[in-house]
């Protein structure tokens, strides 16, 4: 397969979850280096939450955000830096803020079903000079057709590309590639894919998107994330080159940063325990996780419970507070027997 892919690296976004926000100055200077270093396309750093998420609600930071991206801009030479923000957490005022320390590129991020909160940041951030990305999350929630219908908001409002993210890590690869192919055969805006693992598919989901024809994938070192993690990144790359797939990425480079930078700072290996299967198998957020066992802890019951409840509610990104609810309506439930 002769092609290019863009790799967008988000160890210091969605990786943020995985180490309860903590990230300091200094790591993020050597991991935004070795990154740029290595040739990925775009260094995502932000909140888990997107800019603006640091709260009681989301997990506080250990430092601000915007110091976080001043530090990477200070040694990014060649890759875009970029960061994440969802409506109603973010605003376009933090966006400008973040735009001034030096991020280039944005990606707008809501609900699959929501694209049109995101219509005035779009605009904001195309205003700016950004780079621009429309991100849709929870896409197993909605059907191609559907999706389609979403994206289109998107085009009309001149993204540079269109994200698609398998937030719970639910969907099976035949489903990846018919939303993929849903954009490619009615848009002319490019198609990006963000996979997580807590169905252990993320490199096979991320390998159906790119088949399909994508242009965009994300990843992280190590796998950095929430729930399971993250496709992981310096393994992506391994395979797209087996595949004949140019990422643009030196695989050594990028290995020694996940080895010597990223590994000796995560507080665990990102593996597929119960809870992180349990949440790829009932369709719930990924950054729910974390959540839901601080919730089972404190109300004496299993986060299986709490996750397999939240995915028959349908649960979506923004209700966090609505885990304590369900965690201590299940544990009253099961006294009152």
């Amino acid at each position: 397969m002769n092609r290019k892919v863009n790799i967008v690296d988000t160890t210091m976004r969605d990786g943020s979850h995985a180490v309860s926000h903590s990230y300091t100055k200094e790591q993020v200077r050597n991991i935004a280096k070795g990154l740029d270093e290595a040739g990925v396309s775009i260094i995502e750093i932000s909140h888990g939450d997107g800019l603006a998420g640091s709260s009681i609600n989301y997990g506080f930071s250990k430092v601000r955000d915007i110091e976080l991206i001043k530090e990477a801009s200070g040694v990014i030479r060649h890759a875009k830096l970029g960061a994440l923000l969802l409506p109603g957490i973010g605003t376009i005022t933090d966006l400008k803020e973040a735009h001034e320390n030096g991020v280039q590129a944005v990606r707008i991020a809501t609900h699959v079903t929501e694209a049109d909160v995101s219509i005035q940041h779009i605009k904001a951030a195309k205003e700016m000079g950004l780079f621009v990305a429309g991100f849709l999350m929870m896409v197993h929630m909605a059907s191609p057709e559907k999706i389609l219908e979403q994206a289109r908001i998107f085009e009309e409002c001149g993204v540079d590309y269109i994200n698609l993210a398998d937030s719970a890590g639910h969907l099976l690869p035949d489903e990846v590639r018919a939303r993929v192919n849903m954009l490619k055969e009615h848009l002319h805006t490019p198609v990006g894919f963000h996979a997580h693992d807590n169905l252990g598919l993320a490199i096979a989901n991320s390998v159906a998107a790119i088949e399909e024809g994508v242009d965009y994938i994300d990843g992280t070192c190590r796998g950095l994330g929430a729930g399971a993690g993250n496709c992981q990144v310096e393994v992506l790359c391994a395979v797209l080159e087996r595949m004949g797939v140019d990422s643009g990425v030196n695989l050594d480079k990028i290995l020694d940063v996940a080895e010597k930078d990223v590994e000796p700072i995560m507080h665990r290996p990102q593996v597929i325990d119960t809870d992180s299967l349990m949440l790829g198998y009932s369709g719930v957020y990924s950054s729910f996780l974390l959540h839901a066992k601080r919730a089972a802890a404190k109300f004496g019951i299993s986060t299986k419970e709490i996750l397999v409840e939240l995915g028959k509610r349908k649960m979506v990104g923004g209700q966090e507070d609505m885990i304590v609810d369900v965690a201590y309506n299940l544990a009253k439930e099961k006294n009152d027997r």
